[in-house]
């Protein structure tokens, strides 16, 4: 575990015994350049997320890649969080031109910088597959988050993660179920990781979009601030305050239009004080 700027870098154990490993196989050469690649990528969302004043926790170096973990950040805005996700695969895209221009004045040897290039590549691309946790994945559900309730975005998000990772594991296993030959060992412990993780966010969904709730009060100061338009949601007095609340949009204010049977408003509620009562477990107001 080491200290760097205020951030804990871990290494996990079996990435300890790959570096190694490759001492021994002759590969740390290799090794080592894939963990400054890795590291420099982690680092550009590091950078992106204090720019925004989101606390960086650590920076996790597992055996297939690396994850910077941060603490919650359901309260940015959704462009700001796509600019963090996107600001790891910037690193690796900006490395590929650094490596094309020693190749061009001839600085730096050519298998060398070829093998940089393809490893930049790989890990831009595979980091932006639309599977949390992803940047791609990140940035697909902060799209999704503009047009859809958050409830329904954290969801859906996670089943089509979920389905992604699946598909990883599969793609994976194939060569040996169709011919014997031996599996994708890599792709398929990356599979196996993502799909535990997803899944393990899939379960703990009703405390994720309880957290989203409780820290609506900055949403509540934002808009009184700039006077945005609020989003009317219309229900009835029998509706139960969960459906209500799953309904609510991660950067919209909602006014609540309480209908009796006959068509006439009966109340109209702002959203925190169905959140408040939500959350003191009161009945619908």
């Amino acid at each position: 575990m080491i200290k760097l700027a205020g951030i804990t870098i871990k290494l996990h154990p079996f990435f300890v015994l790959m570096m190694m490993a490759s001492v021994v196989t002759g590969h740390f050469l290799e090794l080592l350049s894939l963990f400054v690649i890795v590291f420099i990528h982690e680092l550009g969302h590091v950078t992106a997320a204090r720019l925004f004043g989101v606390s960086v926790l650590s920076i996790e170096m597992l055996p297939f890649g690396g994850v910077a973990v941060m603490e919650d950040s359901a309260y940015l805005s959704a462009g700001k969080e796509i600019i963090i996700a996107l600001a790891g695969p910037l690193q690796n895209v900006l490395l590929i031109f650094c490596a094309y221009f020693y190749q061009y004045i001839g600085l730096g040897e050519g298998d060398f910088l070829s093998y940089f290039i393809e490893c930049n590549l790989i890990i831009a691309l595979f980091n932006l597959l639309p599977i949390l946790p992803l940047d791609g994945g990140k940035v697909s559900q902060s799209l999704f988050s503009l047009f859809a309730p958050y409830h329904a975005t954290l969801l859906w998000s996670l089943r089509i993660s979920v389905v992604g990772s699946l598909c990883m594991v599969s793609y994976a296993i194939i060569p040996f179920l169709l011919s014997q030959k031996p599996p994708q060992l890599n792709l398929l412990l990356i599979g196996s990781f993502l799909l535990y993780s997803n899944w393990q966010d899939y379960r703990n969904l009703p405390y994720r979009f309880m957290r989203f709730l409780i820290r609506r009060e900055q949403t509540y100061t934002k808009h009184w601030i700039y006077g945005s338009i609020a989003v009317p949601i219309v229900s009835h007095p029998q509706k139960p305050l969960e459906y209500i609340l799953r309904l609510f949009r991660r950067e919209k204010y909602h006014f609540i239009y309480v209908m009796n049977e006959q068509g006439d408003i009966v109340a109209v509620l702002p959203e925190q004080k169905v959140i408040s009562a939500f959350l003191r477990g009161l009945p619908n107001p």
